[in-house]
């Protein structure tokens, strides 16, 4: 079956940049919504952004004028660009896609890619 690959994580000082990247293993179809995960040990999986087909974007606070997402639709690739990163995101990121098709709502999930940010 389909499922969502991630790329990009890994070990970066405080203030530094990321880019990471969603791409599906194969053909999916009818998705409206592209989100972005983390959940760090001993805390509770939160959403970190998400872009809906129309363009619209929404962050969580903590990362909110830091990190932005955008999708490239010819690529079908979703993107989390990640910049004056913090200790505090350290956690595995995945992402999600929501779709819609013949009356179902399905969503699809990335294995996760690690992003560590220490000094």
């Amino acid at each position: 079956q389909v499922q969502l690959v991630e790329s990009g994580g890994g070990l970066v000082q405080p203030g530094g940049s990321l880019r990471l990247s969603c791409a599906p293993s194969g053909t999916i179809f009818g998705i409206y919504v592209m989100g972005w995960y983390r959940q760090a040990p001993g805390k509770q999986r939160e959403e970190v952004a998400r872009i809906t087909s129309g363009g619209s974007t929404i962050y969580a606070d903590s990362v909110k004028g830091r990190f932005t997402i955008s999708r490239d639709d010819a690529n079908n690739t979703v993107y989390l660009q990640m910049n004056s990163l913090e200790p505090e995101d350290t956690a595995v990121y995945r992402c999600k896609w929501t779709g819609y098709r013949l009356g179902q709502i399905y969503d699809y999930w990335g294995q996760g890619t690690q992003v560590t940010v220490s000094s």
